[in-house]
């Protein structure tokens, strides 16, 4: 057993006495190395050495089990093991672009790591983050980009220390914004101060590229010094599964600013598309956002409170109970694989999860002319609110890929309900569950704040603190003068203007998960069978195959018929399998298959949480479910 009391730390043990014993002279120490154990002789005592252990290099592997002897680690006469402690400095870069310097423990395996991490920043549900490595734009050198990171090191915050649960309570006893060592801060939302910023950050190009980024996720399994993570190493800290267990802005303020900040700067570099529209309606859910931290950046504790209440008396006003039943729409559908000379419009009836088609609306009382389940669908928007137009797309899965179908809506509120209905039917739910009319409500909100306001009467004047080149994504400067953004942007604003600031923030999360593409993890993948490169999508409740080009769906599968996965690690191939259709098989491109078998599996760990269950994690379970060997 070790006794961790030297006088000072060698930095490496050398092995080069015969393999009964190896001994090794340090001022002050003598230190004796023996296969049947490890013990020392300490001449004087220093210093606590309590946090040190010993790190074998070449294979990557702590021994941190003392009463295991050098034998069973298979330790020979030549190894170098360095005596190092546990816990070292990592500066992390938040999802708000700050950098915070941590301490975290580098013999822990990164789950854990995240979730000391989280329970220093107060982020309840620390399931929901990972650690990602920065991605490297190809189109800058490497010095320019040191240079560039060096730049973006805005706040260098106090030295904070995961694992300290008394010292944790006792900084948020006594609240200042400002005070050293308070994650609060985390909760205030910072402006973008200029636009600079905007031109410095990595930018994808395309599906590609977003694949790409993915590389970078640490293998939640092992450790930091097992992932060659070194000593004030930049990591992204990210929520990287996109399902947001019990969101409540009473307990999570730093959770949800959060979350706001990384929706914001995924709309912001457009990792995730948005129509004209709501590329309004979120600068000027930004635009409020900012006004309302700078206004309040003293006293954002003390109003916190208060905010809570409105939101939650807004959201109660929300809960209105519906019965199940059916309506009726013009739907336009195109068979598969036929031009726009393809489609035939027909009179259709929507009841539990299923479609009713008709020639007629005369004829609807009668036998369908066709009939379609809407469980496992991708159900996507198609709404330009000053044209007036409110279409749903849906891909429905058959045997051989997936049928397109187009619903065309008269009205908003038509639209709502048919777009509500749909998104529970592809998760088998009728509109008859308790979440149809929230669900309804929210997309009537969503699209309530893209509407523009026509009166001038009720438009701001435009000043100087806004400023669009840090409220819209690059693509609309290059579209519209910068006073036309600003104009349309303060139209927008109307519609959000009394909202309070967590309202605000948790409006532009709701906006965020309601886009098309939000949620989507890309994998550039190669399909057995198939010699082209395709990409694989991953969400919170299916497996997309995807047009690498386009990023059309090619053919969706359910977790919810989803039977085993498992990975094949010579060949480095996933393989899943369902309960009522053939198997998939896929080798990753460019991405351990490590990352995307953890994906998978950790989005079945997050299916299994629920609220009457306590905060404490099932470790053990999540590494069963991700990490393949166990």
């Amino acid at each position: 057993r070790l006794s961790h009391r030297l006088s000072s730390p060698p930095s490496h043990f050398d092995f080069a006495a015969p393999p009964a014993l190896c001994i090794l002279s340090h001022p002050g120490t003598l230190l004796k190395l023996n296969h049947n154990g490890l013990f020392l002789c300490v001449a004087d005592v220093k210093k606590d050495w309590s946090d040190h252990a010993l790190w074998w290099e070449k294979k990557k592997t702590w021994l941190l089990k003392t009463h295991w002897t050098l034998d069973k680690y298979g330790i020979q006469a030549d190894a170098r093991l360095l005596f190092t402690p546990q816990h070292k400095l990592l500066r992390l870069q938040l999802p708000n672009m700050k950098h915070m310097k941590v301490k975290v423990n580098f013999s822990d395996r990164v789950f854990k790591a995240v979730s000391d991490i989280c329970k220093t920043f107060n982020i309840r549900h620390p399931e929901e983050l990972s650690l990602l490595r920065k991605p490297r734009d190809p189109k800058k050198k490497k010095k320019k980009l040191e240079e560039a990171e060096e730049d973006d090191l805005e706040l260098e915050g106090p030295l904070l220390t995961p694992g300290s649960g008394e010292l944790f309570s006792q900084i948020f006893a006594v609240y200042s914004p400002l005070s050293e060592g308070n994650p609060s801060i985390l909760a205030v939302s910072q402006p973008i101060s200029s636009p600079d910023i905007l031109v410095k950050l990595y930018k994808p190009q395309s599906l590609l590229d977003k694949a790409k980024i993915n590389q970078g996720w640490l293998d939640s399994s092992r450790s930091l010094m097992e992932q060659d993570v070194k000593e004030n190493e930049v990591l992204l800290l990210r929520f990287k599964y996109h399902s947001f267990f019990d969101l409540n802005p009473k307990y999570d303020a730093i959770r949800v600013n959060q979350l706001y900040e990384q929706a914001k700067w995924a709309i912001l570099l457009e990792e995730i598309e948005c129509t004209e529209e709501e590329m309004m309606m979120f600068a000027a859910l930004q635009y409020h956002i900012n006004k309302l931290s700078i206004m309040s950046s003293d006293n954002h504790m003390n109003n916190s409170e208060k905010e809570v209440d409105e939101v939650d008396a807004a959201l109660s006003d929300l809960e209105i109970t519906l019965e199940g039943g059916k309506t009726s729409n013009t739907l336009v559908r195109r068979p598969k694989k036929l031009t726009l000379k393809g489609y035939k419009q027909y009179w259709c009836t929507f009841k539990d999860i299923t479609i009713s088609c008709y020639k007629s609306k005369e004829e609807s009382h009668g036998t369908p002319a066709h009939q379609m389940n809407l469980r496992g669908c991708e159900v996507t928007p198609d709404v330009n609110i000053s044209g007036q137009k409110f279409n749903i797309k849906l891909l429905i899965p058959v045997a051989d890929g997936m049928n397109e179908i187009w619903l065309r809506c008269d009205t908003e509120k038509q639209y709502a309900h048919w777009m509500a209905a749909c998104r529970l039917a592809s998760k088998g739910k009728t509109m008859a569950d308790s979440s149809y009319n929230l669900e309804v409500q929210n997309i009537l909100s969503f699209l309530k704040m893209q509407h523009m306001n026509p009166d001038p009467q009720f438009i701001e004047p435009i000043t100087t603190d806004i400023n669009p080149e840090c409220l819209v994504s690059p693509r609309y400067l290059k579209k519209y003068k910068n006073k036309q953004i600003s104009a349309r942007i303060l139209e927008a604003h109307q519609n959000v203007a009394q909202m309070s600031l967590i309202e605000a923030k948790m409006r532009f999360i709701q906006a965020w998960q309601s886009l098309p593409e939000f949620g989507i993890t890309h994998f550039l993948a190669r399909f057995q069978g198939v010699k082209r490169e395709e990409l694989i999508g991953i969400t919170y409740n299916r497996l997309i195959r995807m047009d690498a080009s386009t990023g059309d769906a090619i053919k969706t599968w359910r977790f919810s018929n989803m039977k085993q996965w498992n990975v094949n690690w010579e060949i480095k191939m996933v393989t899943v399998e369902f309960a009522d259709e053939p198997s998939l098989s896929f080798v990753c491109a460019e991405v351990d298959c490590k990352v995307v078998h953890e994906f998978i599996g950790g989005y079945i760990f997050l299916s299994t949480r629920a609220k009457d269950q306590n905060e404490s994690l099932d470790e053990e379970m999540f590494y069963k479910l991700t990490s393949g060997w166990v």
